[in-house]
């Protein structure tokens, strides 16, 4: 998907919404457990339940790898299950180097046909230009997380005055522009957004942690949104898990519905009539 297409989707829709696909086997309603494929049969109701509403899905590929082979079997077929229109996402976080770091690029841009796999950046360019030689993909590059502990070292203060997070946000700018490299930006992190932006003015940003975790979709809209939109906020846990009973895809549907309405608002008063028929 291009950046073009991409931009014209969150249009189409008034919708920068993603719908995390973090499922659980001890969360999904019980009575998904009499069913062979209880995952799948699971992901499939969500996915029809909120194509409508957002724009991307994100699939946290831990949840699968954790069960074997069976589980990369799953999200494969999880993934042929999102319609071709939807950006998708492996969060896979890797990170490496040499042979083994092109290994990952195929695995999922190849193998998985994702369009989009998030990349952790600490060993440098040789852990992400592999990544980049693949024609209509993306990479999503860490670069300021929503946990706690982030502190730990994307904050660190560098000899030239830069913090962490801002080195790997300048740098990465000579691997790849906008059309190829994403960066992932904490809900929670709103008081370094505009710092962000500003060193990123027109790349997508993923930005988890609306929801559960606590992020503030105004505030995020308010401080990220540029003249593309510019934002994918990813939602898991409180669309998916809405409900435990037989009405969870209803509720699922209701919760999507819900922040893609509030990003409707946003989107026409950031970007104005004209920026919607841009």
């Amino acid at each position: 998907m291009t950046y073009e297409t991409l931009y014209q989707e969150i249009l189409t829709k008034k919708s920068y919404l993603c719908v995390g696909l973090d499922t659980d086997s001890q969360l999904i309603p019980p009575h998904f457990q009499r069913l062979n494929n209880p995952i799948l049969a699971f992901n499939q109701m969500i996915i029809e339940a909120t194509a409508d509403l957002c724009v991307a899905y994100k699939i946290n590929t831990a949840f699968y790898e954790s069960m074997g082979a069976k589980g990369w079997e799953i999200m494969e077929k999880t993934l042929n299950l999102i319609p071709e229109t939807h950006l998708t996402i492996a969060d896979a976080k890797r990170g490496d180097i040499g042979n083994t770091v092109t290994q990952y690029a195929k695995a999922f841009f190849e193998q998985m046909q994702f369009d989009a796999v998030t990349v952790a950046p600490y060993m440098g360019a040789d852990s992400v230009k592999p990544f980049l030689q693949f024609a209509g993909k993306w990479v999503i590059l860490l670069a300021l997380t929503s946990n706690a502990s982030s502190q730990d070292f994307q904050f660190e203060t560098l000899a030239s005055g830069e913090r962490l997070f801002e080195k790997v946000l300048q740098t990465s700018q000579n691997w790849a522009d906008k059309t190829q490299m994403m960066y992932v930006v904490g809900a929670t992190q709103t008081e370094e957004l505009a710092k962000i932006r500003g060193l990123a003015p027109e790349h997508f940003l993923l930005v988890p942690g609306i929801g559960a975790q606590g992020g503030s979709l105004a505030e995020v809209s308010q401080i990220g949104m540029n003249k593309h939109c510019g934002l994918l906020v990813n939602v898991s846990r409180s669309i998916i898990y809405a409900s435990a009973e037989l009405d969870f895809a209803e509720k699922a549907r209701q919760e999507a519905q819900n922040i893609q309405q509030e990003m409707a608002v946003y989107l026409d008063k950031y970007l104005g009539i004209a920026g919607l028929k841009d």
